[in-house]
């Protein structure tokens, strides 16, 4: 069955991962699908405390849902080594009705990829103005290929080399002094002569102490010639076919490797088709090899055919509902599902209905307790406790602006179900680890960061709630400076940290950008890019609101 990814936003927080848990356990226990969780960012410190303590295991990672050259690649696929003759390769090729084939190296590592009119440039003579006719005499293989080429057997005992060497192709259909008078023109140790059942080709050959004698149609030569032969260090070979044939065949025996260009185009497996569609649009190549980008070994290839329906990631969204905020190439995913509980804003479309759940709750792990319960179903025990936390950890155990009788009825039953006092889970839970404490100024920013578009501003929110603000103040300078180089990094012309004390349900400001924005700030100011918000914990339903009406106020950057 193919795979659902159920993935929360960027930068994901407790939520994002126990409601991507909790949903995906839901699609599998109630709709039989195969549904994956997935998150596409770091986990924090406490969403490992939780997933530890309920015994789950974390979310697949995905940094990029972009189809590339990996997902459409077949990886089934014939190869040859550069060490075998073009015949055997050939015949491969014509058996399979392949255009083209890989050849790789003993490691796996991709060498070439010839094509049947590459291979066919093996019939011409490089040179057709050199009248000796060495030019479409020479072959480039060795001695075993020649036995391989033909189906022959050597007329020795010790083994044949295996060393490639260039050789010369000498027919013997003419007289005796006519062949002496032809194969003198060439060095006697790379000539190869080709005769039928004619002692007297036989007797010249090793007397000329040729590289090779090939004796066609199933003839022997006489012991005597085989004990010269051998003691002259002419290689003897008996081929089953006529001279003719023979001949022809011998041709074919130059390795695969000797004849291969470097002019091919492959893909690495992480190239996003978008990349490879107008490449491989516009080439003549038949084949495509796909390639690890580390090692050059090949994972498979593809054809312009597997680029005509292409294949898309399917997706469930949940704590989130725009492409801004998605996994990297959502939006060249199939969306299936959105499950929500922010506002509706970007750009978000899909090319096909699609079921979107978005209710006014405090968590997205709220609408998945709530799916649970009107199919008269409920999760195991650990995704109970991984959807307590969702809970706990958006609507700060309950006492956020954000926090519904809904929220409170299902945390009550989800508890029940995990069997936790949800009091002491919470000082568990916030108790587990301080971002600010734990993480460097530029991860504690990305752990739970959002960025919004609002009259034409860029803005970036992040937030972190701590048992109490003494790491923030020690930390501020740090902070401060980590904002500057978000404003840079990601072009914003805001960046803000809101840092939230659970225990006084009290938060912080720090802010750094454009001053129009800052001096439009009336909240109290406790330092330098500091401000005091008192009764302020969500980001949602409170900084991102008065934010908002900031920027709205002011005209376009």
């Amino acid at each position: 069955m193919e795979p659902v990814y159920v993935i929360g936003h960027r930068n994901p927080d407790t939520d994002a991962i126990c409601s991507a848990i909790g949903y995906a356990a839901f699609l599998r226990d109630v709709r039989g699908m195969n549904a994956i969780a997935a998150c596409c960012g770091e986990l924090s410190v406490r969403t490992n405390w939780v997933l530890q303590t309920a015994g789950v295991a974390g979310p697949k990672l995905l940094l990029d849902v972009r189809p590339t050259a990996a997902s459409i690649c077949r990886r089934d696929v014939f190869t040859a080594r550069p060490n075998e003759t073009f015949l055997s390769v050939y015949r491969m090729m014509m058996d399979h009705n392949f255009r083209s084939i890989p050849v790789v190296d003993g490691d796996g590592c991709l060498l070439g990829m010839p094509s049947i009119q590459e291979l066919a440039q093996l019939f011409l003579p490089a040179d057709t103005t050199d009248k000796t006719g060495a030019a479409n005499r020479a072959v480039r293989t060795s001695l075993q290929n020649l036995v391989n080429a033909v189906g022959g057997i050597f007329g020795g005992e010790a083994p044949l080399p295996e060393t490639i060497q260039d050789l010369v192709l000498v027919v013997a259909a003419s007289s005796v002094e006519t062949t002496r008078k032809r194969a003198l023109q060439f060095p006697a140790d790379r000539l190869v002569v080709v005769t039928g059942d004619r002692p007297e080709i036989h007797s010249l050959a090793v007397e000329l102490g040729v590289r090779c004698l090939i004796i066609t149609g199933k003839f022997k030569p006489a012991a005597s010639i085989l004990t010269q032969a051998e003691g002259k260090g002419v290689a003897v070979i008996y081929s089953p076919y006529d001279t003719a044939s023979t001949s022809q065949l011998l041709r074919f025996s130059r390795p695969i490797g000797e004849a291969m260009t470097q002019e091919y185009q492959s893909f690495g497996s992480r190239t996003p088709l978008r990349e490879i569609v107008p490449v491989a649009q516009h080439s003549s190549q038949p084949l495509f090899p796909v390639v690890d980008e580390e090692t050059h070994k090949l994972l498979g290839v593809f054809s312009k055919s597997d680029l005509i329906d292409l294949p898309r990631m399917k997706l469930v969204l949940v704590d989130h509902n725009e492409f801004a905020q998605a996994v990297a190439g959502a939006d060249e995913a199939e969306i299936v599902e959105v499950i929500d509980h922010h506002r509706l804003s970007g750009n978000l479309r899909t090319k096909e209905p699609i079921r979107f759940l978005n209710e006014p709750v405090g968590s997205t792990s709220t609408i998945v307790g709530i799916m649970y319960r009107m199919q008269g179903a409920a999760p195991e025990k650990g995704v109970a406790i991984c959807l307590c936390a969702g809970i706990i950890s958006d609507t700060l155990h309950l006492t956020s602006p954000t926090t519904t009788k809904t929220d409170r009825e299902i945390l009550d039953w989800l508890a029940s179900i995990g069997g936790i006092d949800s009091a002491q889970f919470v000082k568990d839970f916030f108790a587990a680890g301080s971002m600010l404490r734990e993480q460097t100024p530029e991860r504690a920013l990305e752990s739970d960061r959002k960025v919004f578009e609002e009259n034409g501003w860029h803005i970036s929110i992040s937030q972190i709630e701590e048992l109490g603000l003494d790491e923030f103040w020690k930390r501020q300078a740090d902070l401060q400076a980590a904002l500057q180089s978000l404003l840079t990094k990601h072009s914003l012309h805001f960046a803000c940290l809101m840092v939230t004390d659970i225990t006084r349900h009290h938060s912080v400001l720090l802010v750094a950008g454009d001053q129009r924005v800052v001096d439009a700030i009336d909240y109290p100011q406790a330092k330098d890019h500091v401000y005091d918000m008192p009764g302020v914990v969500s980001r949602k339903k409170q900084l991102f609101p008065y934010m908002s009406h900031v920027v709205t106020k002011l005209a376009a950057p």
